[in-house]
């Protein structure tokens, strides 16, 4: 009679079936620490998002009943040339917000990166770093002294000689977006540097020795091996200052307030009026949930850019 010896089969079934019991308390437990954010996630971000979206579809003060309209709310802000020219001021705000301090945040931390190492290095960084934990309303209040008729810029001009140049700036029809941009390029110009130049310090030092070798300058390093392994870095702060940009509020709400006239007024000023000063709670949130749709038709490209393998 012949016997089979099964034991070594089932003990590898057995130890499968432990292996795949262990992974699913992992994951169980797993889901448990993550639980608490996810309701806290899902009631401040998930339901006001499914409730402004729901919104969007009604003409509502807030307090009545609601009337269904459609696509109404959609249209009027599409047609309204002050709605739509809130969205054309939050992209003019792009530049100053994003593609300055990016640009110039690669400048300064190449040079800090090359030039300013130790102790320099640190306080240089400490003090790019600083408006990152100054509060934006405080900024915001700060910069409108300085940019005052009477404020310290037009004063420094005219000891200069350029009283020709002072002007109210954020009071002036041309220059009060250039302004507000400004403190934009002031508040994440710091960000932006910090974390490009902590990027730059995971380079492999060897790559620059043998541009050197090769003959390659100072301009020729940054643009062939800086800025192409940097390009997670520089998605996530082009990320990070666009969505600033677009969803701009607190620094125009301080200093001008959407004025003078409509000219620095931006969606999220806009949304604030209509819903808190206007009570049209179905056309703030068509507006909020276009602002949204922007923010996501910018970004994604550009997350999808920065993962790609160069």
């Amino acid at each position: 009679m012949i016997t089979t010896d099964n034991r070594p089969a089932a003990s590898a079934i057995t130890r499968r079936l432990s292996s795949l019991k262990e992974g699913r308390r992992v994951a169980i437990f797993g889901w448990l620490f993550v639980l608490p954010a996810l309701v806290v996630y899902a009631l401040f971000v998930l339901l006001p998002l499914a409730m402004s979206i729901q919104y969007s579809f009604f003409r509502w003060d807030g307090i009545g009943a609601m009337t269904w309209v459609g696509l109404k709310n959609y249209e009027t802000v599409l047609q309204d040339p002050d709605l739509l020219g809130t969205i054309f001021n939050a992209f003019k705000l792009v530049v100053f917000f994003s593609f300055i301090p990016v640009t110039l945040g690669l400048i300064v931390a190449s040079v800090i990166h090359r030039m300013a190492s130790g102790r320099l290095g640190e306080i240089a960084r400490t003090v790019l770093f600083l408006p990152q934990v100054i509060p934006l309303v405080a900024a915001g209040i700060i910069w409108g002294w300085l940019l005052a008729l009477p404020g310290l810029i037009n004063e420094t001009l005219r000891v200069v000689g350029l009283a020709s140049l002072t002007r109210a700036w954020l009071g002036d029809f041309d220059w009060a977006l250039p302004a507000v941009g400004l403190i934009g390029v002031w508040v994440l110009l710091g960000f932006c540097t910090v974390l490009l130049w902590t990027g730059m310090t995971k380079l492999d030092p060897s790559l620059y020795e043998s541009a050197r070798i090769d003959g390659a300058g100072w301009f020729r390093e940054f643009v062939g091996i800086t800025i192409p392994l940097l390009r997670n870095e520089i998605g996530v702060c082009l990320t990070v200052t666009v969505i600033a940009a677009l969803a701009a509020f607190d620094i125009v709400y301080v200093t001008t307030a959407g004025g003078p006239g409509n000219s620095t007024a931006v969606p999220g000023i806009q949304i604030y009026i209509l819903a808190f000063t206007q009570q049209r709670i179905g056309l703030a949130s068509a507006l909020s949930v276009m602002l949204m749709i922007l923010v996501l038709i910018v970004i994604l490209p550009i997350q999808r850019l920065s993962r790609e393998v160069t």
